[in-house]
């Protein structure tokens, strides 16, 4: 799921009616003395079909192998059920068993105490996505473990980008967007409400959105840090980009397939709308700027390096009313290992598991992605992030940076609005 409809999803989680339990249907076991029950069935909710069907057989036959007289069942949810019916069924006497959430999600259902504590079975998994891990994180303790990443890559096509001169360094990137631009192309295509690529420039000079100190958390916009990222970035909408000053994300495909950009750094599955046929419902350029299409992860400050980016994508938990915890966290295990993760990267999805990358596609995209995903970071890691992003202040403050505003002015007051909200 990308970024901006987790986040859109998940601003809904802490008002879902509670007059929608029982809309689960975990039937585990449990024998009198708190053991696994000889026999049962272990339920598990997965979000749409990006699960490909090679992960989900494997999912069942590996655990019924291993737990003879127990079935696993899987059901198919949507997004919309996690925002809508999630709370209630976690918290009903039915609950399922393990549950699959979008990453900016997870905290909510964490603060609510929903679900259970995975750090006993945190030594069993290999190395995962740092980015995923952190959103299913808190206080050192792993609730929600990653499944599958998401993330932006830089979009180019050889008919306006020279390939043999891509840049190495976030600087050279902003230097080369300057330079492809014209009065009818964006050099780099950066909109002022795009927050998700704002992030990318101040982690990349060690800034932060907010840190925490106990239970106080401290705003970092306005750090030396995070303002040499903002100060690149405005030079990014002041001599780079024809994008709207007030404009965001949606539908930067467009332009991309108009030839009206060089630079366009955009969610993976992007390329599925820039490489679709000019006759689609959603029409893309399949036949020109899409035709050969390329990417490559966003440089850092430090060349041949990726910089971070902002990590989309899916946790899995265990519920904690789940009738058949240890069973639960076996499921989970199997869908933390490298045959699993495997068959998920084989279909393009980033693995949650960074050993798997070596199963992805060999295209410019996967590869670039899975690059960037590998050192991503997410969202401060409490409830109440998600009133900061439902006030729309960073985006709105943005705004301000791209239409010329003082960043250190623009930031000391979001610093102010955002610990106000925080730690309110």
């Amino acid at each position: 799921m990308n970024g901006k409809k987790l986040l859109a999803a998940a601003a809904t989680i802490a008002g879902a009616s509670l007059a929608l339990a029982g809309c689960s249907s975990g039937s585990g076991g449990s024998s009198s003395a708190g053991e696994p029950a000889e026999s049962g069935e272990l339920t598990v909710w997965l979000v749409g079909t990006d699960t490909p069907d090679e992960a989900r057989e494997l999912l069942a036959s590996t655990f019924e192998e291993q737990h003879d007289g127990w079935t696993l069942h899987l059901e198919e949810k949507t997004w919309a059920d996690v925002s809508e019916s999630y709370v209630a069924a976690l918290q009903s006497k039915d609950a399922p068993d393990v549950v699959e959430v979008g990453n900016t999600q997870a905290i909510g259902f964490i603060d609510q105490g929903l679900f259970a504590d995975l750090s006993d079975i945190r030594g069993d998994f290999g190395d995962l996505n740092p980015g995923l891990e952190e959103s299913g994180t808190v206080d050192g303790a792993l609730y929600a473990a990653p499944y599958y990443a998401g993330g932006r890559v830089v979009f180019y096509s050889p008919d306006n980008v020279d390939p043999d001169n891509l840049p190495t360094t976030l600087e050279e990137y902003v230097d080369e967007g300057i330079e492809y631009r014209t009065d009818s192309m964006s050099g780099i295509y950066a909109p002022g409400r795009d927050w998700y690529n704002m992030l990318p420039y101040i982690w990349s000079y060690g800034g932060e959105i907010a840190v925490q100190d106990g239970d106080t958390w401290d705003a970092q916009f306005s750090s030396p840090e995070s303002q040499q990222g903002l100060k690149l970035l405005q030079k990014v909408y002041q001599e780079a980009t024809n994008a709207p000053t007030d404009g965001d994300e949606t539908d930067a495909n467009v332009p991309f397939c108009a030839g009206e950009v060089a630079f366009l750094s955009a969610p993976a599955w992007m390329a599925g709308s820039i490489t679709a046929p000019e006759d689609a419902d959603v029409p893309g350029c399949a036949e020109s700027y899409g035709k050969d299409l390329r990417a490559f992860a966003l440089p850092s400050n430090t060349p041949g390096e990726p910089a971070p980016i902002f990590a989309g994508g899916s946790n899995v938990a265990v519920a904690a009313l789940s009738d058949s915890p240890e069973m639960a966290k076996d499921a989970v295990e199997i869908m933390l290992s490298e045959e699993y993760q495997d068959a998920m990267a084989t279909v393009g999805l980033t693995p949650a598991l960074l050993d798997s990358n070596e199963a992805l596609p060999d295209n410019d995209v996967a590869q670039a992605q899975a690059e960037a995903l590998a050192v991503s970071k997410s969202v401060p890691t409490t409830a109440k992030w998600q009133e900061v992003e439902s006030s729309l202040i960073i985006q709105d403050s943005l705004v301000r940076i791209a239409q010329g505003d003082d960043t250190a002015e623009v930031a000391e007051a979001l610093d102010a609005r955002i610990e106000e909200i925080l730690n309110g």
